[in-house]
């Protein structure tokens, strides 16, 4: 099965940077949510998260690529997600988060080339442009989609992370059927 089949088509270049990953890192706020947040009147917060992003990371992690979140925001209802996912590397409430990607760079001993980042808007911006596979959602900022090596198809919250995690599969070779695997 080939990528374009099942999104759009991909240049040579994208399919290489995708088969060098070894890390994705994904924002939270608008790649894995549609960037809303309802607050309701007794102070609580809540987000919706889409099931298919949800298989798309466990079978990522389960194809051998390893998976972070680093965002500006701090919530309980992430890190619950996260945890419900195995992603191993939360890193929550960063206002640099180039202190979290130099950390994880470090702690799993990768180059820029070997990591993925997804983003939507400017906080997202210094770790996309040292990044060797830079990936905007469709709605992203324009800045982020101008320095993005790839834009998805479809919007933060409503699959893209699942269009990534699939892109990244496809171009190493893995399936996309991950029996067992739920989200």
């Amino acid at each position: 099965m080939q990528f374009a089949d099942l999104y759009q088509p991909i240049s040579p270049l994208v399919d290489s940077k995708a088969a060098a990953v070894k890390l994705l890192i994904c924002d939270i706020d608008g790649v894995f949510s549609d960037g809303r947040i309802y607050l309701g009147n007794n102070g609580e917060e809540l987000k919706a998260f889409n099931t298919k992003d949800g298989f798309g990371i466990k079978a990522l992690i389960n194809s051998g690529v390893q998976v972070a979140v680093i965002t500006g925001r701090h919530s309980q209802i992430v890190q619950q997600r996260m945890t419900s996912l195995t992603v191993p590397y939360i890193y929550q409430g960063q206002e640099n988060k180039l202190i979290a990607y130099d950390e994880l760079k470090r702690k799993l001993s990768l180059s820029d080339e070997q990591i993925a980042y997804i983003g939507d808007d400017g906080p997202d911006l210094p770790v996309m442009e040292k990044v060797g596979f830079a990936v905007a959602v469709n709605d992203a900022h324009p800045l982020i989609k101008r320095i993005s090596h790839y834009t998805t198809q479809l919007p933060g919250g409503f699959g893209a992370v699942r269009e990534l995690t699939d892109l990244i599969m496809l171009a190493q070779g893995h399936s996309l059927g991950s029996e067992g695997t739920s989200a």
